[in-house]
């Protein structure tokens, strides 16, 4: 199995759900971010957790700081997994990433996902809703990604832990602000995007604005929470998936 994809321990078995959803992570986030989900959205959708380089079970391999060369990496390991019915989830950066590894996919005519549900993040022709990284310093972002709620309290107590999740949050915003946007039709796909009632980063109008992206609909919802507590706190986001879910499979199945 590529380095990129990983299955939870409650995946096991699952290869014959007829679905494959696979789950891009925000800045600094891992593939353990999605190890409750398969229990939750099980037996019609297998929960493929992608794992960025340089975090978790990677954390010796080279990040990405470029968004272009990242995506086309994704593209040329995920791409034997990728021939099955499947659907790309992505929360802020994660949103970026599922949606660019889309539009790269549908432009050179490879199979598009069936749906593309983000959250958390600007439609793609806007500006990116974080600050440049390098017109921060460590306390600063600090500052910003714990009122974010990025940074949970526990981390702040262990010096050496947060001095390894700052470069890997800096490359992964770097990541985002080297987005260039490009010409490339709408997706042929459904766009179904969430987002927090309270989240200062994004509103209503920017998760809206993904309408543009697609030729084929979907829907904007706005669920209680902040930036991060969609992922959090994932429990009514995922009472909302699981129906969404369980229709791309029957409708794969059938």
């Amino acid at each position: 199995m590529t380095a990129y994809v990983e299955r939870t321990a409650d995946g096991a078995g699952l290869d014959s759900a007829p679905l494959r959803l696979f789950c891009f992570p925000h800045a600094g986030g891992g593939s353990s971010l999605y190890r409750t989900w398969q229990r939750a959205l099980g037996p019609h959708t297998s929960v493929w957790p992608v794992l960025l380089p340089g975090r978790e079970r990677r954390n010796r391999e080279a990040r990405f700081d470029e968004l272009e060369p990242l995506i086309a990496d994704l593209d040329a390991q995920l791409d034997e997994y990728l021939t099955e019915p499947h659907v790309f989830f992505g929360h802020s950066m994660g949103a970026l990433l599922a949606y660019r590894l889309a539009s790269r996919r549908h432009g050179r005519g490879a199979t598009p996902p069936a749906a593309l549900i983000v959250s958390g993040y600007s439609a793609p022709h806007l500006p990116p809703p974080l600050p440049p990284v390098e017109a921060l310093d460590d306390a600063a972002l600090i500052r910003l990604l714990t009122d974010l709620g990025g940074l949970p309290a526990p981390i702040l107590e262990f010096p050496a832990l947060l001095a390894d999740a700052l470069p890997v949050i800096r490359d992964d915003l770097r990541v985002c602000a080297s987005d260039r946007g490009d010409d490339r039709p709408p997706l042929p796909c459904p766009i179904h995007v969430f987002g927090g009632d309270a989240d200062p980063l994004v509103d209503e109008l920017d998760l809206t604005a993904w309408r543009e992206h697609t030729t084929a609909g979907g829907e904007v919802r706005i669920l209680p929470g902040d930036h991060f507590s969609l992922l959090d706190r994932p429990d009514e986001l995922l009472d909302h998936l699981r129906p969404l879910l369980r229709g791309y499979a029957l409708h794969h199945f059938a």
